[in-house]
Formats: C-alpha cells, structure tokens, sequence
C-alpha cells in the first residue's frame, strides 16, 4: 500500500482545506455545466499506488467521485465536477496515471450533464 507516501499525503493535505474543498464544489454546482463520467483504467495499474494518486489528483484539480481495483486486473471509478476540470482527470487517467503505472487504454462512459454532485469529496473504494 505504499505508507510512506501516504503518510506524507496526510500530512501534506490537512482535513480543514478539504472541509473547504468540498465547501467549494458544492458551490460550484450551483454554477456552469457539471459533468459525470465512469471510467476504466487497463494496463498496470494494480500494486503501483494508482488509486492514491488517482485520489490525490482528483483533490488537486478539484472534482469528486470515487476509486477502485477489480478483480479483473482493472481500476474502475466515477468522476464528478465542472466539465474543465472533468475533462483534466480524463486526461490523466488516460495519459499520467501514478509513477509506476503503465496505462494501456481508459475507458469512459456514462458520461452526462448533471444538475448536483452526487459526492461531497473524492475516495478510494474497497
């Protein structure tokens, strides 16, 4: 699981700028276009910290949603926000992904307008 940079997240990101970011999102939905999509990351994307990255970079480009492994070999989720940034966590889930990952192909679907968030902040899912 990667403890060391975990611990250095957690202490990096404090609870009150979260408790603020998500303050921030919800405000937004009251604001512009808000976008869902599902996505699926193939490739080597297991045992490389790629939901703790995938979580990170949600927090930093400010959407919502959640990540998980599959027992597939996969990592699957949904993003939630504005389209721009939405669009941003598109393109690294298809481009970046986490240090050691290899992304061979990402999947999105479902993707919709929305009128809420569904989700108050970003997680990673067991």
């Amino acid at each position: 699981m990667c403890p060391l940079l975990l611990s250095a997240t957690a202490v990096a990101a404090p609870r009150t700028s979260l408790r603020l970011l998500g303050r921030g999102l919800a405000a937004m939905s009251t604001a512009g276009s808000l976008k869902s999509v599902d996505y699926e990351v193939f490739g080597r994307v297991q045992g490389v910290c790629f939901r703790m990255y995938t979580e990170g970079e949600a927090k930093k480009i400010g959407v919502v949603g959640w990540v998980k492994n599959t027992s597939q070999g996969t990592v699957t989720g949904q993003v939630q926000g504005p389209e721009e940034k939405v669009n941003s966590m598109k393109s690294w889930l298809s481009k970046v992904g986490s240090p050691s990952s290899r992304i061979d192909r990402t999947n999105f679907s479902n993707e919709k307008t929305i009128s809420k968030l569904d989700y108050s902040n970003f997680s990673i899912r067991y």
